[in-house]
């Protein structure tokens, strides 16, 4: 594992990129990252978010990650094309936040799914016989129907993820819990309905991001460049994925219309299929 190392890193801005799904790999990445931000010295951090969302316990820590080093580092975050779910978790470990007025954001709450193929498994004839030490160790079975008492047990795990997130969306954004209910409901909204909602600074560019951190910092705009700090890959997996990444951005934006059109855009942690 290489970091490209830069020179005069107090004068400089870091950069860190968060794209495609938030899962361990990206956690682990960005919390190596972020020590390298502050053992280097970095005065400032743009934090470049373009998520659809992920998985809940590694967006709570990249968020926890960030809220640390706000002592140390003036930190704006920079929302691109969609910072949604997982993504504004994170992005609620900076103080100020930027977006394009079209960035597509929100998406704040939590959603678990399960399927149900007991009329399948019937028709064919497969059945399971089951052994479990306790009443709801097979929660979610894909060969039966939930019970009333399991979907009151997923039901109080779901509501109490969602009141951490709303509660996370409030402390950061200084707004009351309530209030962030009336727009935590699952829904996504634009950058610019978000200054209204409260949970986004400004409008602007990634550069107007790194003008505006500038000035946080107390830096020379013309000056201070961005470093971007992201684990250096094999060169064989460079090579390749400069040979496909053509057809890598249109295979993910279909796949992204697909799955916004089959959901209706309603998903709450959302995840690219």
């Amino acid at each position: 594992m290489i970091w490209p190392f830069k020179k005069n890193a107090t004068k400089q801005i870091a950069r860190i990129e968060i794209a495609g799904a938030i899962g361990s790999s990206t956690r682990k990445s960005v919390l190596k990252a972020l020590e390298l931000v502050e053992e280097r010295k970095y005065p400032a951090l743009l934090l470049r978010i373009d998520s659809p969302g992920g998985t809940v316990g590694d967006s709570y820590e990249i968020y926890r990650a960030l809220q640390r080093l706000q002592p140390k580092v003036k930190i704006v975050a920079s929302y691109g094309n969609i910072s949604a779910s997982g993504g504004v978790y994170i992005g609620m470990g900076a103080p100020y936040i930027m977006a394009n007025p079209g960035t597509l954001t929100g998406s704040i709450g939590v959603i678990l799914r399960g399927n149900n193929l007991e009329k399948l498994l019937d028709r064919v004839g497969v059945s399971f016989q089951v052994i479990k030490s306790g009443p709801y160790k097979d929660i979610l079975a894909f060969d039966r129907e939930l019970t009333a008492p399991e979907e009151q047990i997923l039901q109080s795990l779901i509501d109490n993820t969602y009141e951490q997130f709303v509660n996370t969306v409030a402390e950061s954004r200084h707004l009351d819990p309530a209030t962030v209910k009336t727009f935590a409901d699952g829904r996504i909204f634009t950058g610019e309905q978000a200054v209204e909602f409260g949970v986004v600074d400004r409008l602007g560019s990634e550069e107007d991001a790194r003008l505006w951190l500038a000035e946080l910092a107390g830096l020379d705009p013309a000056k201070a460049k961005l470093h971007t700090i992201e684990e250096r890959k094999p060169f064989v997996t460079r090579l390749l994925q400069s040979q496909i990444s053509g057809i890598t951005t249109v295979v993910s934006a279909a796949d992204w219309v697909q799955f916004e059109l089959s959901t209706s855009g309603q998903p709450l942690w959302l995840y690219r299929p």
